[in-house]
């Protein structure tokens, strides 16, 4: 692979991608729990807004569901479990109000649940497992661009036609054993290795449901936030799905 060239024509992404990369290793050097709480809530205002726009839900008080759900959050003890109350209370009052929109749903269904079980996974696990998630799912997006450019020849999914099986494979596999290799410094080594390559799976699955989105949508990007990288539901599209699993495995059977 020509990785000078495939660097050239991807300047404005890889830079981007080293400046939020150097954002995140101030976070989690920081390890501030207000502060990542800050700052995930940031980042799930941002991406409920992009979730609108995918939906093309229109209605304004949302946001305001969504600022007091995240601001419960932090207050209660498990945080990914209040996307329940939400929704009760939801379907509450559409019964009682005769005014059914399941539309309305959507944006606390995407990303209202991942965002909360990503706080969660820092909530409950710490800074340590959160950096581990980082790491399984950038490698699980690098690798698979990267080994796609290079030798990817199998469309994987007509959903995103410019991913292909091999690139999945390979992204897959390199975020496997490094996520392997991190991981047993939290739990045993086995354990570790079938949690990444579950998470690392499942980022793939978020991204490709993201790019279902979007053509359903219409749109190439969710947004325009970062240059070369689209908007915020882009960049966390594989942590939307990989956030959620491995809070699942890790209180199942670590």
């Amino acid at each position: 692979m020509n990785f000078k060239a495939l660097y050239e024509s991807n300047k404005q992404r890889v830079f981007t991608g080293f400046v939020m990369l150097a954002f995140a290793i101030v976070v989690a050097f920081l390890n501030n729990a207000l502060l990542t709480w800050l700052i995930l809530g940031a980042m799930y205002l941002l991406a409920f807004y992009e979730a609108m726009n995918l939906f093309d839900v229109k209605d304004n008080k949302l946001y305001v569901y969504a600022v007091l759900l995240w601001l419960a959050a932090f207050v209660y003890p498990n945080p990914d479990d209040l996307i329940y109350l939400a929704l009760i209370g939801f379907l509450a009052v559409m019964a009682y109000t005769k005014n059914v929109n399941y539309k309305l749903l959507a944006p606390f269904l995407y990303p209202s649940v991942s965002m909360l079980f990503l706080y969660a996974l820092y909530h409950d696990f710490g800074m340590s497992v959160l950096v581990w998630l980082v790491i399984v799912v950038a490698l699980t997006d690098t690798g698979a661009y990267c080994v796609g450019k290079s030798i990817g020849k199998t469309p994987f999914s007509p959903t995103s036609p410019n991913k292909t099986l091999e690139g999945v494979i390979g992204g897959v596999v390199i975020a496997t054993v490094a996520g392997a290799l991190y991981g047993t410094f939290l739990i045993p080594l086995w354990l570790s290795a079938f949690i990444a390559f579950v998470t690392s799976v499942a980022s793939v699955f978020g991204d490709l449901f993201e790019s279902y989105l979007k053509r359903e949508a219409g749109l190439k990007d969710s947004g325009t936030l970062f240059p070369g990288h689209g908007g915020m539901l882009d960049r966390l599209d594989g942590y939307l799905f990989g956030g959620v699993v491995m809070v699942i495995l890790l209180r199942g059977l670590a």
